[in-house]
């Protein structure tokens, strides 16, 4: 067998029936026959662009450079956090420009569905649709599908369209914490339109209201008293209700439907100063709808910019924004603080153990915080 060595975990009686065989190295001349000791291997790190090729690169369009900058802008790496500010001082001023639009709704309401429908249609009008697709993060592992792209098939693969997923990341209303960064940069990057979808976890949706122009809340016929089962709260923060699935034998109970909340958004607090919410019905398979409910957003626009809601709605968005990054800094500095680190294990057994109360903790913690 020439030389050609078998691995010694071969049947010897039957060397032949063994596929592999190790093989003697050949030396090459010039070439070292033994590694030196001690010699170090290191990974070969990946070349990260720099601010001015990623800045480049989102305002040419390019799309791997857009992800590339809203991963930045996603990482909780300490070492990210301040190349991550300076990319987007630098792209604020580009951005702005686009209408942001929130998309929420119980589970199975269809709302992957419907964005594709619609970013699909917005696409054939020569507009270009980012769509922000929040997935819910494991209570128990963190980890998410991130199934969106998959969902969304026909729209993923539209050149006028970019779809994004993101965790949730614990964060409450279903919105990963730097989901407004990563519309910020979707805008400097020249897109008319910003969809963002929701987990659709309840009341806790009024986050998503505070970052976005225009709030739509999908809802379904044939689950039940679907009144009485909405909460009040999400209603008035609706600037209009879909019916979602309003086709085939659905149709006329979808209508309905349209009817009963079109008479209770009637009795609600608007949403927006100056604008009468009403509830629609659409259908994603026929795309019956869709373009209604292109033409009331852009009529939207259009009031709320020339009454200043618009602008003033998003001023007092930057506003809350503000509050919100002090709350996420806050509770970072506190948990990371050590002396915090080295009492809060102590005090944990102390309160399941019933020798002190949880307010008790609480004091002690903030007082060793705030020691130094």
């Amino acid at each position: 067998m020439s030389e050609d060595l078998k691995p010694e975990w071969s049947d010897p009686n039957n060397p032949d029936k063994f596929s592999s065989v190790i093989k003697r190295g050949q030396e090459q001349e010039g070439q070292p026959v033994t590694i030196e000791r001690n010699t170090v291997f290191q990974k070969r790190k990946s070349m990260e662009p720099s601010i001015e090729e990623l800045v480049d690169g989102v305002l040419s369009g390019n799309r791997g450079k857009l992800a590339r900058a809203i991963t930045l802008v996603e990482s909780n790496a300490e070492q990210h956090f301040h190349k991550a500010q300076e990319l987007l001082q630098k792209l604020l001023v580009h951005s702005g420009k686009g209408i942001r639009i929130g998309i929420t709704g119980v589970p199975g309401a269809g709302k992957s569905t419907f964005i594709e429908a619609f970013g699909t249609y917005l696409c054939d009008l020569g507009l270009r649709v980012a769509v922000l697709a929040i997935d819910p993060s494991s209570s128990l592992s963190g980890g998410s599908i991130l199934g969106d792209k998959t969902r969304m098939e026909q729209l993923s693969r539209n050149p006028r369209a970019f779809i994004r997923p993101s965790p949730t990341a614990g964060k409450l209303g279903g919105v990963h914490r730097k989901t407004r960064e990563a519309m910020l940069i979707c805008e400097a990057a020249g897109f008319d339109v910003i969809l963002i979808e929701t987990v659709g976890v309840g009341q806790s949706e009024v986050i998503v209201r505070d970052m976005v122009d225009f709030f739509m809340l999908l809802v379904l016929t044939g689950a039940g008293d679907e009144l009485q089962g909405m909460k009040k709260g999400i209603m008035e923060l609706a600037d209009a209700v879909l019916v979602h699935k309003a086709d085939g034998s659905n149709k006329e109970k979808a209508e309905q439907t349209r009817k009963e909340y079109s008479r209770i958004l009637h009795f609600l607090h608007p949403a927006t100063k100056g604008w009468s919410s009403k509830a629609y019905s659409c259908s994603s398979l026929t795309g019956e709808g869709i373009k209604e409910i292109w033409d009331v957003l852009r009529e939207f626009e259009a009031k709320g910019k020339s009454s200043g809601v618009f602008t003033e709605r998003r001023k007092s968005q930057q506003r809350d924004w503000i509050y919100s990054l002090i709350s996420d800094q806050l509770h970072y500095s506190f948990f990371h603080h050590q002396e915090v680190k080295l009492k809060l294990p102590q005090l944990e057994n102390e309160v399941m153990a019933g020798e002190i109360t949880a307010a008790t903790a609480v004091e002690v913690l903030f007082k060793a915080f705030l020691s130094k």
